[in-house]
């Protein structure tokens, strides 16, 4: 009796880290699938309203956002790269692509 039950705590305990990486593989899993449907979102409308190469964030009056269940309106956004900052200005009707970076919204994708 006494080694069925050392047996069976032994087996559990062995069980335990392997169910902690099944679920770590599988909620990356998921973040990969989200980041492609992002990546391939389609692109939105938008008017830049301030372009602020210090903070490295544009203002873009813009229509809904679908990929992030946004509606229409005017809110600043992180960019990817700062080089985006300088391929628009102040009253340009661009389409971008958003996402959520790390609890930002970030534009990873603009053209005029």
């Amino acid at each position: 009796m006494k080694t069925s039950i050392l047996l069976m705590t032994v087996l559990t305990l062995a069980a335990t880290p392997l169910a902690g990486l099944a679920q770590t593989g599988h909620a990356g899993h998921h973040d990969g699938a989200a980041q492609l449907a992002q990546a391939s979102a389609p692109l939105t409308d938008g008017e830049i309203r301030r372009v602020d190469k210090e903070a490295k964030k544009l203002t873009i009056k813009h229509g809904p956002i679908q990929n992030l269940d946004m509606p229409a309106m005017t809110m600043v956004f992180q960019v990817k790269d700062a080089a985006m900052l300088d391929q628009v200005k102040a009253g340009d009707k661009v389409r971008f692509r958003a996402e959520k970076d790390g609890g930002q919204y970030t534009v990873t994708k603009i053209e005029k």
